[in-house]
């Protein structure tokens, strides 16, 4: 069976054809935390890519109830500062099943601020709790365009609630971003694998 599409067969007896893009992701860095007081990336984001995907594995942080946060930069690293504006809201239940959330979180979000953006809330530092999730950076080469984000992470968070926390917004500027920076809003971040991809 086939589909067309503007005249272009997309599915052939059930494969992809070889011009349709397939959105793989493409490894290109991985750093591990040990009480680093950040994690930045500053090389490897150029215009090779349109999108850049970082996934974060059991980011735990030194200090409770904390926000994991990040920020971009124009000039390889030397500043983290980029105009941002975003929203931020998420879902939220405790483990005794007596309390659940949906909400905007007017203190997470922010309206042309230069400071770092919050992805994750109220992270909690038990030895079993930590936060995972993803950032997506768009076409960060553009010099024509502002840079959009978007972000999800699941909050293994204080008194004992998981968090689904979903961020997003745009870094206001037209230069190229070239470096990231993740950090926690106070204290190391004590472990955690912080990865960075390529989207083809």
């Amino acid at each position: 069976m086939a589909i067309i599409s503007g005249g272009t067969t997309l599915i052939d007896n059930g494969a992809l054809d070889s011009g349709v893009p397939t959105g793989s992701l493409i490894l290109l860095s991985t750093q591990t935390a040990s009480a680093s007081a950040n994690i930045s990336f500053t090389s490897g984001i150029d215009s090779t890519y349109d999108s850049y995907v970082f996934k974060f594995y059991d980011i735990h942080p030194a200090t409770d109830n904390v926000q994991f946060e990040f920020n971009m930069s124009t000039d390889s690293g030397s500043n983290y500062n980029v105009t941002k504006t975003s929203s931020f809201f998420y879902s939220g239940h405790n483990e005794s099943g007596t309390n659940t959330y949906l909400e905007y979180n007017v203190t997470q979000d922010l309206a042309q601020s230069t400071a770092f953006q919050p992805i994750a809330h109220e992270v909690g530092n038990d030895a079993d709790q930590s936060c995972s999730g993803s950032l997506q950076l768009f076409n960060p080469a553009s010099t024509t365009y502002v840079k959009h984000f978007i972000a999800n992470t699941n909050i293994g968070q204080i008194n004992n609630y998981t968090y689904n926390a979903y961020s997003a917004g745009y870094g206001n500027t037209t230069s190229a971003i070239n470096a990231v920076r993740f950090q926690m809003s106070s204290g190391n971040i004590d472990d955690g694998i912080i990865k960075m991809y390529g989207v083809k």
